[in-house]
């Protein structure tokens, strides 16, 4: 008998080894986590849905946890608490691209399959996958667009980004510097931090137009700069004199955009984004094939070409 008792000990030990998400003998549910930059936001809202969706077709639970700001430090305890649960991926959209690197790279090492949603590490090797929009390009498509929309008409243009050291915006103003070269006519008075609030982004449009009348044009790289940018230009009496190029496609930014607060968006498509980064974390689990880079679709919208499909969603 106790024969027997040993070798069903054994078959029994031997069948909870090779479960999905085991990490040094204890195995994790057949569990994905995201971990957006930012909660209650269009963007990240749309990316959850296209998120699970994708994930509970596969057959995975899901959990969706989110910092109250686009912070590193409150980012970086939700990852702990990840960690400590134990699950079999999980997605994330750094909030700083050094700060969670010894966080996500923690993940990793327990085993956890970690794929980059939106915004990336400058580490490389801590995801297997990363899912972005291609956001240099994205800033160089606001460049023409907004020149094309000033029409050769002289002038200043200001680059709002959120903070320094967040991968996504930085490409996007690094695109936009380096095409808005090619138009002689347009100044470029810099880019200005507004640690991602409205508020700050609608008083730097103030300032700015203070300092330069001839203010013809702004870039916002973000939906709160670019709802911000908005504010402070109706305030300024100026909406429609300063061609106002924003970044996403928020319900507000939409409604700015068709009553001609904003003059175009550079709408991404997020929930592809959510979906493509559960595809890249299941096969990394399941021993598939892995695209360790994936970007995806950008758009330009203005007021007579808004196409509703990039339009971003409040709920899922």
């Amino acid at each position: 008998m106790r024969v027997l008792a040993l070798l069903a000990v054994l078959v029994l030990t031997a069948c909870g080894g090779g479960q999905i998400g085991d990490t040094g003998g204890t195995a994790a549910k057949k569990k994905l986590v995201l971990i957006p930059g930012v909660a209650a936001e269009p963007f990240y809202i749309s990316m959850e849905c296209g998120f699970r969706e994708a994930a509970e077709a596969k057959g995975y639970e899901v959990d969706v946890q989110a910092p109250a700001k686009f912070d590193a430090t409150l980012q970086t305890p939700i990852v702990s608490g990840v960690l400590a649960d134990k699950p079999a991926g999980v997605l994330i959209a750094p909030t700083d691209d050094k700060a969670l690197a010894g966080p996500m790279r923690q993940l990793k090492d327990a085993g956890i399959k970690v794929v980059e949603v939106d915004t990336r590490l400058e580490d490389t090797s801590v995801a297997a996958s990363t899912i972005s929009s291609d956001n240099e390009q994205g800033g160089r498509l606001a460049a023409r667009t907004l020149a094309d929309l000033v029409g050769g008409k002289p002038g200043s243009v200001l680059v709002l980004n959120t903070k320094a050291g967040t991968s996504t915006t930085d490409a996007r103003a690094k695109g936009f510097e380096d095409e808005i070269t090619k138009y002689p006519d347009l100044k470029y008075v810099g880019q200005q931090y507004t640690d991602n609030e409205p508020d700050q982004a609608a008083s730097k449009v103030t300032a700015t137009l203070a300092a330069n009348p001839d203010l013809v044009g702004v870039f916002a790289t973000n939906l709160n700069t670019g709802e911000g940018a908005a504010t402070g230009l109706r305030n300024a009496g100026r909406t429609g004199a300063v061609n106002l190029v924003g970044f996403d496609a928020s319900p507000k930014q939409v409604q700015d955009l068709k009553s001609g607060v904003v003059q175009a968006l550079i709408a991404q498509d997020p929930a592809t984004i959510g979906r493509t980064g559960v595809e890249q974390a299941v096969a990394a689990i399941e021993g598939g094939s892995v695209r360790r880079d994936v970007q995806t679709e950008l758009v330009a919208l203005t007021k007579d070409k808004a196409d509703e499909k990039y339009f971003y969603r409040q709920k899922c």
